[in-house]
């Protein structure tokens, strides 16, 4: 095992962070499993030691290192938090509005929308749902806004034909 000692590096990074990852490992784990649980903690963990990885050459020496690591770990876990509160706030918000999708007054547009291929359906989505113009929509698609225009044209069609086959209508 290479330890990490006062200032002391080796000539390879890998090795550095291999002494460092066996020596710190539990202390960090641990750090983490009592401040957002168990179930996150291995998750939390790997971050800090991505965060030492990329910094390698900035990791202070022995008996500097667990300090700093901590401190790597407490963003981390506040950065975990957050993410844990953004979410339960989306799943309060998701619960007060009901099921996603359309609503009783769409006559059987369910069934149209799902008769389109999924290409069309995309499109349709992209600019319906999530409100894309041609120029998102072509970054979206990996086109050009020009060619994103005429896929949402074509796809605009077909859904007016199935539309029409299924006896909807204005």
């Amino acid at each position: 095992m290479t330890v990490v000692r006062s200032g002391a590096r080796s000539a390879f990074p890998e090795e550095t962070f291999r002494g460092l990852f066996a020596q710190h490992y539990g202390p960090i784990h641990a750090y983490c499993a009592r401040r957002i649980g168990r179930d996150d903690a291995a998750d939390a963990a790997s971050e800090v030691f991505a965060v030492a990885w990329g910094k390698i050459r900035r990791v202070p020496g022995e008996p500097k290192t667990l300090p700093w690591l901590y401190g790597v770990a407490r963003n981390v876990v506040a950065n975990h938090r957050r993410s844990r509160a953004r979410r339960r706030r989306l799943d309060a918000r998701m619960a007060t509005l009901g099921e996603p999708g359309w609503t009783d007054q769409t006559g059987g547009l369910d069934a149209v929308l799902a008769s389109l291929r999924d290409d069309d359906r995309e499109v349709l989505m992209l600019v319906a749902w999530e409100g894309l113009g041609p120029e998102d929509l072509g970054r979206a698609l990996g086109c050009s806004s020009s060619a994103a225009s005429v896929r949402l044209h074509r796809a605009r069609t077909r859904l007016s034909a199935a539309w029409d086959d299924v006896g909807g209508g204005p």
